[in-house]
């Protein structure tokens, strides 16, 4: 595996895939890594803690940075190039020009961390445009981003097939993420609560697609008791994520919550019973 930190270095042959990261590798990285590995000549992993994408206050000087382990991971996963760019590389002396998704991009994560999701998409656009990927993968976990992505994509006739890949989790249901190393001990213990309330609150709506309202109030007491901060619990349009009053088609129910200091994102898909 090469690992390259310009975009004169890159070089690429035959039909390549993209996996854009932030570092902190895990299984849920590593599984987008083998299905990059199944489908394309080339694979190519970005390693950038995006700035950009970071509000005032939130963690971005204590985001997992690890880059000797998560290249051996990588290279282990079938990774061929590992693009491990500096932040001025991104974004040069100068930098002006962003990508701003408006109406997916300013609900749910847009709304509690305001111009996130401008960051996402402008550092995903480059990427895109730096390696000219056939394919871009993006875990199911992240549903948000994967809807934004598609919009730009299609709006701005970026010439990449957006791949999703399943959700990894832990035996007991925890959604992985690189933030999930804040947990403590307790707080561990407890974050499973998250995905069971949004599995419990699926199925319940597969049963009522009615009770939309008096199902999500239920999982954020029952989250709220549990020790969360819920930010928000709802029920969304599977593709553009537009508000559902009554389940009336594919559906996910999104939840953002707190516990401790650290913020947990899931998601599960809403099917009719």
């Amino acid at each position: 595996m090469k690992i390259v930190r310009t975009a004169a270095e890159l070089r690429t042959e035959g039909s390549t895939g993209l996996v854009p990261t932030m570092g902190g590798f895990h299984e849920g990285h590593l599984s987008l890594f083998r299905s990059a590995r199944a489908e394309n000549r080339t694979v190519v992993a970005s390693l950038f803690v995006n700035p950009a994408q970071f509000a005032p206050g939130e963690d971005l000087d204590r985001y997992p940075r690890d880059e000797k382990r998560d290249a051996t991971l990588a290279e282990e996963a079938g990774v061929d190039v590992l693009f491990a760019p500096a932040a001025e590389e991104i974004y040069p002396d100068g930098f002006q020009t962003w990508v701003d998704v408006e109406e997916v991009g300013s609900i749910l994560e847009g709304e509690y961390r305001p111009g996130h999701f401008r960051g996402v998409a402008t550092v995903c656009l480059k990427l895109f445009n730096l390696v000219r990927p056939a394919r871009a993968y993006f875990g199911q976990k992240d549903a948000q981003q994967v809807a934004v992505i598609k919009r730009m994509v299609r709006d701005l006739a970026v010439p990449v097939e957006i791949r999703v890949c399943p959700t990894i989790r832990d035996e007991d249901g925890l959604a992985l993420s690189s933030r999930n190393a804040y947990l403590s001990p307790a707080e561990r213990r407890t974050a499973p609560l998250l995905y069971q309330v949004l599995c419990d609150s699926a199925a319940a709506l597969g049963q009522d697609p009615e009770a939309v309202a008096a199902t999500l109030d239920r999982g954020i007491a029952q989250l709220s008791a549990g020790g969360f901060a819920v930010d928000y619990l709802e029920l969304r349009d599977a593709t553009d994520l537009t508000p559902m009053a009554r389940l009336a088609g594919p559906a996910r129910l999104l939840a953002a919550a707190r516990i401790g200091r650290t913020r947990l994102i899931d998601n599960v898909p809403v099917l009719l019973a």
